[in-house]
C-alpha cells in the first residue's frame, strides 16, 4: 500500500499505526474513529516554504511553479 487513501483506510480498519497529515484525519479523530498517539512527538506542519538562491538561472518549470504559487496566494 502506498496511496494515502489506502493507508487511511487501513488505519480505520485497525491494521496499525499511521502518520498522516492532520487535515486528512481530523474528522476521524473528532468522531472517535481514530485515536492520536505520541502527540508529544508530533511536529506541527506550518506549510511549505520555498527557498531559492537568486532570480537568475531559473528554469522554465520553476518559473511556472512560482507563478502558480503566487497566483494562489493572492
Amino acid at each position: 500500500m502506498n496511496s494515502v487513501l489506502q493507508i487511511l483506510q487501513a488505519s480505520l480498519e485497525g491494521i496499525g499505526l499511521v502518520q498522516l497529515p492532520d487535515n486528512l484525519v481530523q474528522e476521524y479523530l473528532d468522531r472517535g474513529e481514530l485515536q492520536e498517539v505520541l502527540a508529544e512527538w508530533s511536529e506541527p506542519f506550518e506549510g511549505y516554504h520555498l527557498y531559492y538562491p537568486s532570480r537568475r538561472q531559473q528554469t522554465a518549470a520553476f518559473r511556472v511553479v512560482l507563478e502558480a504559487l503566487r497566483y494562489r496566494a493572492d
